[in-house]
């Protein structure tokens, strides 16, 4: 029998342990996601101080802002592009476009070689990291949304921090390039070789459908345009969990580009800045296994308003302990990496929860773009704030705005009714 002839006779299941291995295939391909981007966390802001001389923070950050509204927009993008090819498609298709930035970062004549870099990562990134995020969920179903969102960040920011160390370790014995870079030709080959494995979950889709409790209301408008609108303002809760995704991301785009320049201001070395760009992803992707899992025992909104003012409090602690630096960075990366790990998975839980099937992938999108963003939000703001006020400026601003989005969100966040989730983890219906 044929694998086209097997897979029609298997029946469709949702849930985590009926597919186990398509759902391992996806970890891993998340981990060389995350390791991609995982290259730039330690290295790349030295890169263009040191290697190409760049005396402006803003100048510096540019690739931050390029890399965050790329990847913002084909989040966007990508819940329309679904409409029209198979999410195996899109990753596959993501892969293909990252292929040439670990070079370009290893190689690049000037820094607009690697503003241009990034804008390529962005749109790997927001096809590959959409796609696998999607195609989990689509996988395990309506009862473990949680868990599955925490599994695949966990193991995409886990790989981010991981890289940053290695990279961080590479810069100090080797150069901050080209070697650290180079390492990314074996994420992005991996991830391409197991991104042509890996079955695509249209039929998962199909049965979630079948089975939602809720129909979709009769002409209830599911086009991009009203799928954008509702998620970014017009459904409350939806509203909240969009600003807050901005705001986490605004701080991750904030670190990615201040905390190096910081610690090094202050007496730290590479290796010592690699350790606190690592800590933090590592954290919050470790940390999003339980709390993705308890997102689904005690609900989405405890976790995300005090995993945002958890946050608040690392920054506040950069700052405070400043006059010992590495405990300051290793402190803050604990506070922000724990913080984020509580409000990562249930902010995509509790979008999946309040968005129907018929539209989820677009608002899923639009939440990403809002979350995605904040990259761009948080180096612009960080750029303009270094150059005219310092860099302890910026983490002032950040702390302030992240505990300020954490008390929007306890106003505006509600939980999805417990009826409409469905108790048992795993339904199935044969193929048609």
């Amino acid at each position: 029998m044929s694998d086209a002839t097997g897979a029609a006779a298997r029946p469709v299941r949702l849930g985590l342990r009926e597919n186990w291995l398509q759902f391992t295939l996806l970890v891993v391909v998340n981990v060389c996601v995350g390791g991609l981007v995982g290259l730039e966390r330690t290295t790349v802001p030295l890169v263009g101080s040191h290697v190409f001389g760049l005396t402006s923070d803003l100048a510096v950050f540019s690739f931050i802002i390029a890399f965050g509204v790329t990847k913002a927009m084909t989040n966007l993008a990508a819940g329309a592009l679904t409409a029209h090819f198979r999410r195996k498609q899109l990753l596959v298709t993501g892969w293909l476009i990252g292929v040439p930035v670990p070079f370009a970062l290893a190689w690049a004549p000037s820094w607009g070689w690697i503003v241009a870099a990034n804008v390529l990562l962005g749109v790997n990134q927001g096809l590959t990291w959409s796609m696998t995020v999607n195609m989990k969920i689509d996988l395990v179903g309506p009862a473990r949304r949680g868990l599955a969102t925490g599994l695949n960040e966990a193991a995409g920011y886990t790989a981010v921090g991981a890289t940053a160390l290695l990279t961080g370790y590479l810069a100090t014995t080797h150069g901050l390039r080209p070697v650290p870079e180079l390492i990314g030709v074996v994420f992005v080959a991996a991830g391409l070789a197991l991104s042509l494995v890996v079955h695509d979950t249209a039929d998962h889709v199909a049965l979630e459908l079948a089975q939602h409790p809720r129909p979709l209301p009769s002409g209830e408008d599911t086009t991009l345009a009203a799928t954008f609108a509702r998620t970014s303002w017009h459904d409350r809760s939806l509203r909240g969990a969009s600003q807050a995704g901005l705001v986490n991301n605004l701080n991750d785009g904030l670190t990615w580009g201040v905390f190096p320049l910081l610690f090094t201001d202050h007496g730290l070395g590479l290796a010592a800045v690699g350790l606190i760009k690592g800590l933090y992803p590592i954290l919050w992707g470790l940390g999003q296994i339980p709390t993705g899992h308890l997102a689904d025992r005690i609900g989405r909104k405890p976790l995300i308003v005090h995993g945002m003012l958890v946050q608040s409090v690392g920054f506040v602690l950069a700052l405070a302990l400043l006059d010992r630096p590495l405990l300051a960075g290793v402190l803050s990366a604990v506070f922000l990496g724990i913080g984020t790990a509580m409000v990562y998975p249930a902010l995509i839980a509790s979008v999946s929860d309040h968005a129907h099937p018929a539209w989820r992938v677009g608002a899923l999108g639009a939440y990403r773009f809002w979350r995605d963003i904040g990259y761009a939000a948080g180096a612009l703001v960080a750029g303009i704030l270094a150059d005219a006020l310092g860099l302890n400026a910026t983490v002032v601003a950040a702390a302030a705005l992240t505990a300020a989005s954490g008390l929007l969100a306890a106003r505006w966040i509600t939980e999805h009714p417990a009826e409409d989730r469905p108790k048992s983890p795993s339904a199935a219906a044969p193929r048609p």
